[in-house]
């Protein structure tokens, strides 16, 4: 849904005309996501929660008048004070996972920086050089790789119901790339 949703601020806030291919494309992938949510059988709120939120998130970073470095430092100030905060009482309650005599989890927990922070700083790049609706369709990648590891790594089923709605997301994403293939790479921004 992520996706979607900033295709759909890309064209409505910020004015990002789509081609008519890339209007096909659109809606498949939104045949595809709506299929599966109506055989949920209930309202995905959390799914929903999650995609409204990103999708601002990816409007921000594109408006923000600062680069990806700056902006993630921004953002990262502002959280530092409660983290820091909930960190503290974690340690006083003896709650505390970090130093509590597990030195693998200790190594993850200092990895887990740069592991969120890497991706967050690509991310905040590209939302900056390129257009929100193509940003939209990019972020197709991480469901499908999501799939990829339940199905393969982990042994899960992969139904009628998945199948169709990828089917037709992967569908969308290969209109989307015989388009942009044929129209050529977008222009970059320098401004970041």
């Amino acid at each position: 849904m992520t996706p979607l949703v900033s295709v759909m601020l890309g064209v409505f806030v910020l004015g990002e005309r789509l081609e008519r291919t890339v209007q096909v494309a659109v809606g498949v992938a939104a045949a595809g996501v709506l299929w599966l949510a109506l055989r949920s059988g209930h309202v995905p709120w959390i799914a929903l929660t999650l995609a409204v939120s990103f999708g601002l998130y990816g409007l921000m970073r594109k408006l923000a008048p600062v680069g990806a470095v700056a902006g993630l430092t921004i953002e990262t100030g502002i959280l530092l004070a409660p983290a820091l905060s909930y960190l503290a009482w974690l340690e006083w309650s003896g709650q505390a996972a970090f130093r509590a005599g597990r030195p693998v989890l200790d190594l993850l927990l200092l990895l887990a920086g740069p592991v969120t922070a890497i991706p967050l700083l690509l991310f905040s790049g590209a939302a900056r050089r390129l257009p929100l609706s193509t940003l939209g369709f990019l972020q197709y990648l991480s469901p499908t790789l999501q799939l990829l590891i339940a199905v393969m790594v982990y042994g899960e089923r992969f139904d009628v119901a998945r199948m169709v709605a990828f089917g037709l997301i992967w569908t969308a994403l290969g209109i989307f790339a015989v388009h942009s293939i044929r129209r050529g790479a977008p222009e970059p921004v320098t401004d970041v």
